[in-house]
């Protein structure tokens, strides 16, 4: 067969590679955004991988298939156009579920179920969550790739969520149980030991379709992508191609009310009309209580299961009780029992690096951390202490970490109606966003006082702890430029 990959920035040449092993395919490459690097250059090239510098050049070919980003610029119409009518079209995600199909159907006939998740926000909260609930799962999530036992193993840390690294995530794990130096280890990724019991894949703008279980766990902003020819809520769809999808109920609504809800499952807070919901919440910093109830929720058997059970769990606001009600749909939707379901969700802590609660000295530090904050999210965490008192949020991070960046007049805007509603409400800017609001605060007609900018993240911590203060914290980073103390 004979495939174009396209895009070599986003694991384009993993796949490339992958796709070259079998001696059948011939494989083009088309770095589109010319990032590639001469390490990768030597790489693609040993495995025969052909670069091309206009796509125009494969117009006669007749049986090519194009495997290309779906925030890619190029649509499938610019293919068919520019090469010729006859190409089939993927996108990374459905190459990637091409690339699987005999692990696949491997982990099938031994009943190991595999799990994706998408979404704007919540993906690697939910992913860390579930992973409490099932047997010994392999993880790929934005905070790295692993294997969770009773001792768990870091495969990778800080691996994208970018699907070509789901093969990635697999071939480590493989690895493991049959290393380089075994007589057994002929190469094969679908052929060996498969050393978990479970899968579960995080994954950006979309799904592959390779799970069981497909997780959405919401739209909160449905942001541009392919320099604006698609949206978040278009790639994310792929999350349908699922065999069961999980789905947070207003965003069913909103932007896919169209689908077949024979395959869905839905959560949400208080509304009745739910699949599974969450009653008399009470909130607290550290453990909240909660009443779970569902009704007519879909399994994977085919049948339909109603119930009710209390829980307890990490869940300081409403934003991290719907992410516990997408991993508890999942879990129900593969008929775990509800003590199982119960022990795990107490056994959630938070996650060290996104959601989680620190104390120095006499200060609580609770931490919202993650590379793709934006004015949605950042409000609903200020939300969340709104209630309690002696707080000073901080507000800071990068830039260039992710796709989507941050519309900061919306963020001035949040922050100064907050302010306004509430004077109390004492907010510190810091870091390279910091810096950008308080430039534009300063150029406002009526400069917002009670916002402090303070340039390193460490000295806004420090200037809260000195003055007793507790803090919450949301910054836009990776957990690795904010663990410097």
């Amino acid at each position: 067969m004979n495939f174009l990959v396209v895009d070599m920035t986003h694991g384009g040449v993993k796949l490339s590679i992958k796709l070259s092993t079998d001696n059948k395919n011939r494989v083009y490459g088309y770095d589109i955004y010319n990032t590639l690097k001469e390490s990768e250059l030597k790489e693609l090239y040993s495995n025969n991988v052909k670069l091309i510098e206009n796509i125009n050049n494969l117009n006669d070919i007749s049986d090519l298939s194009v495997i290309s980003p779906v925030h890619c610029p190029l649509e499938e119409k610019d293919y068919k156009k520019e090469i010729n009518e006859n190409i089939k079209y993927y996108t990374h995600h459905s190459g990637v579920k091409l690339i699987l199909e005999p692990w696949i159907k491997r982990m099938n006939s031994e009943n190991k179920p595999i799990i994706e998740i998408t979404g704007v926000k919540g993906k690697t909260t939910t992913g860390f969550i579930l992973k409490e609930i099932l047997n010994d799962p392999l993880l790929l999530s934005s905070l790295g790739a692993y294997i969770f036992r009773e001792n768990p193993i870091i495969l990778k840390k800080n691996l994208s969520i970018t699907p070509a690294n789901i093969i990635e995530t697999i071939d480590m794990a493989r690895k493991i149980s049959n290393p380089k130096c075994s007589l057994d280890n002929d190469g094969n990724i679908f052929k060996d030991e498969i050393n978990y019991d479970s899968a579960i894949f995080e994954s950006s703008l979309g799904a592959c379709g390779i799970g069981d279980i497909g997780i959405l766990t919401n739209i909160i902003e449905d942001y541009p992508i392919a320099r604006g020819k698609s949206n978040a809520s278009i790639a994310k769809e792929q999350i349908f191609n699922c065999s069961l999808v999980v789905c947070e109920y207003n965003t069913l609504n909103e932007y896919y009310n169209k689908h077949n809800k024979n395959n869905i499952n839905t959560f949400a807070i208080n509304d009745i009309d739910a699949n599974l919901i969450a009653r008399n919440i009470n909130y607290s910093l550290s453990k909240t209580t909660f009443e779970v109830e569902y009704e007519n929720l879909k399994t994977l058997s085919g049948d339909l299961i109603s119930g009710r059970f209390n829980a307890v769990s990490f869940a300081p606001g409403p934003q991290h009780i719907l992410n516990i009600l997408a991993a508890t749909s999942a879990a129900l939707t593969l008929e775990i029992n509800e003590d199982r379901i119960i022990e795990g969700l107490s056994n959630f802590k938070g996650i060290i690096g996104r959601s989680s609660i620190r104390q120095i000295s006499n200060s609580t530090i609770i931490e919202e951390v993650n590379p793709g904050l934006n004015t949605s999210s950042i409000e609903k965490s200020i939300n969340m202490v709104e209630a309690y008192e002696n707080y000073n949020i901080i507000i800071g991070g990068k830039y260039g970490i992710t796709c989507e960046e941050i519309d900061e007049n919306k963020l001035i805007k949040m922050i100064s109606d907050k302010i306004s509603n509430n004077p109390s409400v004492k907010i510190i800017v810091t870091d390279e966003l910091g810096h950008s609001i308080n430039e534009k605060i300063n150029n406002m007609e009526g400069k917002i006082e009670s916002v402090k900018y303070i340039k390193e993240l460490d000295d806004a911590i420090d200037y809260s702890v000195e003055n007793n203060k507790n803090i919450l914290l949301i910054y836009r980073s990776n957990y690795s430029q904010v663990n410097k103390r």
